[in-house]
């Protein structure tokens, strides 16, 4: 049985519904649904389990000798939460929790890092888990500080003295968008925001820049479909010997203008924007480029080409947000 955490929600459900299609499963999933939609993202899927966070610690007690694999997607994701007691123990201890039966249990464990944890990129963007490395970077909101503050905690584990999983990876996510994050709200992807009024013929609403480096659109990410991150983690599940902080990007960057341009066309309009200021809540820690470094990645072996913001936004559009049905 395959364990994922956080199932419910965007990567995860995704995930699950490819281990489903392949054949992979049981898979038993820990989230919390909520007073939303969120159900709908498995609606279509059979499941061993759906177990509350609460009860996790009962469910690995009766049924843990079953779980051969977990992938540790639930967390706090808003980049605005400001409760950081709340971040600590969701993103952080529970983290460490898990880590630890895995190690205990002999159980591979993979679990979702981000590039937030670069903060402003003056670091530059390469992965591993070199302490000296992570020492370096200065994460620039809660979240990201959470995230990263687990990522060095794995980076000071050592075989030799620390209980460590048989295989551990930590996946460093980028600007992830496709199906199933409806019910993400202001958390939610550009595309899956701007979409209706692209489809109305209406401006999407994008941040103007406040430097004069870059035009307004000019900001760049390394946008990746939610597909290809699901490949990459499916792909690790083969890999047994391989363990490390990896990045999860396409490693390349691309504007925010060239991804309207993509989903104007994927409905058959013209781009059409209206600008609007950064917050100045967040504008001192806006990023104005992102970029993965993939190299280690490849380098370990994964050879799969990832969809450009054209293909990615063109599939999302045609497959999933103009059919009746977009859930996957």
């Amino acid at each position: 049985m395959i364990l994922v955490t956080g199932g419910a929600g965007f990567i995860g459900s995704n995930l699950v519904a490819a281990l489903l299609e392949q054949e992979l499963g049981p898979v038993a999933i820990v989230d919390q649904l909520g007073q939303d939609d969120k159900w709908r993202n498995l609606a279509k899927h059979d499941l061993e389990a759906l177990v509350h966070p609460e009860g996790l610690p009962d469910f690995l007690q009766r049924r843990g000798k079953d779980v051969s694999y977990v992938f540790h997607l639930g967390a706090i994701t808003s980049t605005t939460e400001r409760d950081s007691d709340l971040l600590a123990q969701t993103n952080i201890r529970l983290s460490e929790r898990l880590w630890g039966w895995c190690a205990k249990q002999e159980v591979p464990f993979v679990y979702a890092s981000s590039a937030a944890t670069y903060g402003n990129g003056s670091e530059g963007f390469s992965d591993g888990a070199d302490p000296s490395a992570l020492a370096r970077l200065q994460p620039r909101n809660a979240y990201a500080w959470s995230k990263h503050a687990f990522d060095r905690w794995v980076a000071r584990r050592r075989p030799a003295t620390d209980p460590v999983p048989p295989q551990w990876v930590g996946l460093k996510l980028f600007n992830v968008y496709g199906p199933n994050e409806y019910h993400k709200g202001e958390m939610c992807s550009v595309v899956c925001k701007a979409y209706p009024r692209a489809t109305a013929g209406r401006p999407a609403r994008l941040f103007r820049s406040h430097r004069p480096d870059y035009i307004d659109g000019g900001q760049k990410r390394d946008f990746i479909h939610v597909r290809d991150c699901v490949d990459v983690m499916l792909w690790l599940r083969k890999q047994p010997d391989l363990s490390g902080i990896f990045n999860v990007g396409t490693g390349r960057a691309q504007t925010w203008l060239e991804l309207m341009t993509a989903l104007y066309g994927a409905v058959g309009r013209e781009p059409l924007i209206e600008w609007i200021d950064v917050p100045e809540t967040i504008r001192d820690h806006y990023q104005y480029f992102t970029q993965a470094d993939m190299t280690a990645l490849r380098q370990a072996g994964y050879e799969r080409p990832f969809l450009s913001v054209e293909e990615g936004v063109a599939d999302y559009v045609r497959n999933y947000l103009a059919t009746d049905d977009p859930y996957r």
